[in-house]
């Protein structure tokens, strides 16, 4: 896997024709192969595509000090975007050509504490991809221990064109 591109400002985002040229997961296999900027909020979160197929997708992502709460313990909301991000995107290879998606609910619960530096292993499936909405379960896991820090899952529904 190339390194992961991100992008930075809005000229590097791809237009909404080019992504309607493509299948979700041919879109997917874009950002994964670098052809294509990922989204901003992956590199402010520190996160990557990590492995990306039919119905399913890897993250990996290692959160950082800035990820931090109050309290000095890593921001729910770094699990959540993580989550988020990869459900959407797992979704997203199951669309066709011209459609799109966007989360309608979802729900994380967190089963332990990250501290930053560890890396972790995002991993998302569908469930059910309809014609009008799509269901993925996902969990965060670490790479090195095992461990599963947390689970989510999503309904998104399906933008036609």
């Amino acid at each position: 896997m190339p390194d992961p591109f991100f992008a930075t400002r809005p000229e590097e985002m791809p237009s909404r024709d080019a992504v309607a040229q493509l299948t979700g997961l041919e879109y997917m296999q874009a950002i994964f192969d670098g052809r294509m900027a990922g989204a901003p909020i992956a590199g402010v979160m520190h996160f990557w595509p990590h492995e990306v197929s039919e119905g399913e997708v890897a993250f990996r992502g290692e959160p950082k000090f800035e990820h931090l709460n109050p309290m000095g313990g890593l921001h729910g909301g770094w699990y959540g975007t993580l989550l988020d991000s990869a459900l959407g995107c797992a979704v997203a290879t199951t669309l066709p050509r011209g459609a799109g998606y966007t989360t309608l609910e979802y729900k994380v619960n967190l089963t332990r504490a990250l501290k930053p530096g560890t890396l972790v292993e995002c991993r998302a499936r569908v469930q059910h991809a309809g014609r009008s909405t799509a269901v993925a379960e996902g969990t965060i896991r670490g790479v090195e221990d095992g461990k599963l820090y947390a689970t989510g899952s999503t309904t998104c529904i399906i933008l036609r064109g």
